[in-house]
């Protein structure tokens, strides 16, 4: 993805044929310097995607970082410094804001959660689960906040889901076919598949066919018996009905991975505000 494509259309989204408020107010040769502050506690992510959309405004404008990318943040903590024009920081306030406030509540709820799982083998994934065209940046922010990214897109990865299981016949038709598929295609990407019991989690051992198998929504204690089970033979990963009350038994049932659809669905933002000084 091109990161200065996607902030050059979310730019031209926001201001259209001009911001007219600032243009109408504001003299434009007037300078003028702002700072960005936080609001709450958190992570920091983001700031540097701010900085290019305020060059991206106004080239001339000068981006100064006080803090950096994963940085813990605090109420009144001023993480930017900005000055040029006034019109341009205007122009580029709220594009600024949005990708800091987002990024940095991902950041803030996958820091929170990697720590409950602090000491075991398990790591935290993130899943497809993004804002439309914004994903690059939702998983940068999981990243910053200690987490994993899991696949991109459909593109990188085979995922062999339920859905795929029952419209292709069955585990082992879905195998046979990805395998075919793979090389009849020259194409060398990784297969996961899930299961949603231990019988199917049987079945795809006796396959061979994975790199990963998912456990979704597995109970602990079957969990515990799947990773008995695979015995080191590929992968696993956790997933489904993952809360912040039980994460900690799911990493403690030794498996390698636990996704969280609600890193970037269901996270608020933290508040960070622009001031004019």
């Amino acid at each position: 993805m091109d990161a200065d494509e996607f902030i050059r259309l979310a730019l031209e989204e926001d201001l259209g044929d001009g911001d007219h408020s600032s243009l109408a107010t504001i003299p434009p040769a007037k300078t003028g310097v702002a700072v960005m502050i936080a609001r709450q506690q958190g992570v920091l992510a983001g700031l540097s995607v701010a900085a290019r959309v305020f060059k991206a405004v106004d080239a001339a404008t000068e981006v100064d970082l006080l803090m950096h990318d994963g940085d813990t943040i605090g109420p009144d903590d001023v993480v930017l410094r900005v000055k040029g024009k006034s019109v341009s920081l205007l122009s580029a306030e709220r594009l600024a804001l949005n990708f800091v406030q987002r990024m940095s509540g991902i950041a803030t709820y996958t820091r929170h959660l990697c720590k409950l799982i602090e000491g075991t083998h398990a790591r935290l994934l993130d899943t497809r689960k993004t804002t439309p065209n914004f994903r690059y940046f939702e998983k940068e922010a999981v990243r910053i906040g200690g987490g994993v990214n899991h696949r991109m897109g459909l593109y990188d990865m085979i995922m062999i889901k339920d859905n795929h299981i029952d419209f292709a016949g069955g585990i082992t038709a879905a195998i046979r076919a990805t395998r075919e598929y793979l090389e009849k295609h020259g194409k060398n990407l990784k297969i996961e598949i899930e299961v949603r019991n231990l019988k199917e989690l049987r079945e795809v051992l006796e396959n061979r066919g994975a790199d990963r198998i998912m456990f979704d929504n597995f109970s602990i204690d079957n969990m515990r018996i799947g990773v008995e089970m695979v015995a080191g033979a590929c992968e696993t990963e956790a997933s489904g009905g993952i809360t912040e009350e039980n994460i900690r038994a799911v990493a403690e049932t030794g498996v390698d991975y636990i996704s969280v659809g609600a890193l970037t669905h269901q996270v608020k933002s933290l508040d960070l505000s622009l001031k004019a000084l």
